[in-house]
């Protein structure tokens, strides 16, 4: 039985409050388990202490997601998918955000698969602070010659990212297998033909594997089931993807059965979906552009609605982007906004004359700020205001953003406008324009206010600076 309240999960931890988790209470570490952002591993009592044995295999098997995690690939760049406990991402947060694996053939020339593959491994997009990648390479078996499928996967392999293995001969599979045991690729896929076959190889080799009935979610589930009594626990459902028309369709009411099942406490049907949004490719379209943006439109509706895993063909940016940005923000933790961290940062290399600004760590907001003072030339210190990451608007009428808490941000990191400039002046956002007098009295400093779009900073700069004495 899923338990979804700290108090629930209390019962089963050894209420000491020893604090050898880190947290002052067990009641707080109950509430980190319940939100997935600690594990019963980091107690100390309940993994050492053979009394607390019974109950903590109990609380695993209860905090378990409703939808299995299937790992694909190993180390670092490992993927991992599925893992959600719920329908809805403002009832908790989706977790495994939807990974986005990208086609090869493997009938290409040597030099055209490694251009393609280096592509794939190479594709990245800064975004608030971090850079999005692509992560994973689908190999198909075009050829359908095992010989020449193995040769093409052990030239992917050698680049380190994730693989799913696409072929529907079993031999191929295996001869994939043999020159990738140890990469743990996906197999894609089983179906009411080959499954013995595919699932012995899964056996085996000890890998995910797909399990593919196209519309037919009766077909799926027992195909689902049968794997899973045998011995197979990582598995992932293909329902099929079609790209147009009544097809479509009924591709997406099958993705909300599946996981609505799932999520419900169906455990034979339980395991992340594999969407295949490259089916556009095959909807008669003849202009590339056309079906690049028909691919991701595909991808888009069913990253809201769960694919867990894709296999992508179009690697233009104007394709891939939007489906990385769209993955990225529906498997943001809404309950937590994104921020940096506070602090004093440099754009350039300023000196004592430089102007210093401030903003939130709100991480749309600073790397807008920093986007727009850098791009332009614009030297200076710019601090991060941590307003728990809300902007400044935001912050400033919700109490977040208040004279004390810039000067506490000044004095955590260390700078002095009075000893560390030579103008002891501050340009503050205009839309925190209601602070300036009060950042003046707390601050003894010249406080001035700045455009209300960063995007306008470079003009006031220009008129503004360096300040008058």
């Amino acid at each position: 039985m899923k338990i979804n309240s700290p108090l629930e999960a209390y019962k089963y931890l050894p209420q000491t409050n020893c604090g050898e988790c880190g947290e002052p209470t067990c009641m707080a570490f109950a509430s980190k388990l319940i939100d997935r952002s600690g594990k019963t591993s980091e107690c100390p009592p309940l993994v050492k202490e053979k009394k607390y044995a019974k109950k903590l295999k109990e609380l695993d098997i209860i905090l378990a997601p409703e939808i299995r995690q299937v790992t694909i690939g190993v180390g670092e760049k490992a993927a991992n998918i599925g893992g959600d406990d719920v329908l809805y991402r403002h009832k908790l947060t989706f977790f495994n955000k939807t990974k986005l694996f990208f086609d090869v053939s493997d009938n290409l020339e040597e030099a055209a698969l490694i251009e393609r593959v280096n592509k794939i491994a190479d594709f990245k997009k800064f975004y608030v602070g971090r850079n999005l990648l692509l992560d994973g390479v689908a190999i198909k078996a075009t050829s359908n010659d095992p010989a020449k499928f193995a040769a093409a996967v052990k030239k992917v392999a050698e680049i380190g990212l994730p693989m799913i293995f696409c072929s529907f001969n079993p031999a191929v599979l295996k001869a994939g297998l043999e020159v990738a045991k140890d990469k743990n690729p996906l197999l894609y896929a089983a179906n009411k033909d080959n499954w013995k076959e595919v699932g012995e190889l899964a056996l085996e080799y000890k890998v995910p594997v797909v399990v593919s009935a196209f519309n037919d979610l009766d077909a799926l589930k027992t195909l689902a089931k049968t794997f899973a009594e045998s011995g197979i626990k990582d598995i992932v459902l293909d329902p099929g993807t079609y790209p147009s028309g009544k097809g479509l369709k009924d591709s997406f009411t099958n993705f909300l059965k599946i996981r609505r099942a799932g999520i419900m406490g169906d455990t034979e049907i339980a395991y992340p979906i594999m969407a295949l949004p490259l089916t556009a490719w095959m909807a008669g379209i003849a202009d590339p552009v056309s079906a690049s943006y028909w691919e991701t439109v595909i991808a888009s509706v069913f990253t809201i609605r769960y694919g867990d895993i894709m296999i992508l063909h179009s690697l233009e940016p104007y394709a891939a982007l939007p489906e990385m940005h769209l993955a990225e923000t529906i498997y943001t933790d809404p309950r937590t906004p994104v921020s940096v961290d506070g602090g004093m940062y440099k754009v350039g290399a300023p000196d004592k004359d430089s102007p210093v600004f401030f903003t939130t760590n709100f991480a749309l907001t600073y790397y807008t700020v920093e986007s727009d003072i850098s791009a332009n030339g614009i030297v200076c210190w710019l601090l991060a205001v941590d307003t728990d990451g809300i902007g400044v608007e935001a912050a400033v009428a919700g109490g977040q953003l208040t004279s004390a808490k810039v000067k506490d941000a000044f004095d955590k990191a260390g700078f002095d406008l009075k000893t560390d400039t030579n103008h002891n002046t501050l340009i503050i956002p205009g839309l925190s324009a209601r602070l300036q007098g009060d950042l003046e009295d707390t601050l003894g400093a010249n406080v001035k206010v700045g455009p209300m779009d960063s995007g306008r900073i470079p003009g006031w700069i220009e008129k503004n600076w360096p300040p008058k004495q």
